[in-house]
């Protein structure tokens, strides 16, 4: 693996909770810090409105509900993020076509090359 250019803030949202611990796990490995977990919409909007971290990874379907709103809160602050989801890509919805997915079940190797493809977009 190739170690990382600086030490990352990200704030993850995974309504699961083995696979938020896993994200989280992978993400401290890989020598970032997690800024926060949320696994509900209504409380991963508010941090998406005013949480400080770098970049986000989605889970595209929380308890039934798309993250739609939190990508497009995401969007408007320009704050880098991805989606996590086992249905790939190809079941976005516009306008998130465009956005970077990290297929389910993940290893550490993917979510690294998915941060690295996202990090030049981080001021």
């Amino acid at each position: 693996m190739t170690p990382i250019e600086r030490k990352l803030r990200i704030f993850v949202v995974e309504d699961e909770a083995l696979v938020a611990m896993l994200m989280e796990d992978i993400l401290l490995d890989l020598g970032h810090e997690v800024s926060a977990i949320a696994s509900r919409l209504h409380q991963a909007c508010e941090i998406a409105q005013a949480g400080a971290f770098d970049l986000a990874i989605l889970d595209v379907n929380l308890d039934g509900k798309p993250s739609y709103p939190i990508a497009k809160t995401l969007r408007e602050r320009g704050i880098p993020f991805a989606f996590a989801t086992g249905y790939g890509g190809m079941g976005l919805e516009q306008p998130f076509t465009d956005v970077p997915t990290l297929a389910k079940p993940y290893v550490s190797e993917d979510v690294q090359r998915l941060i690295m493809g996202l990090m030049p977009s981080i001021p």
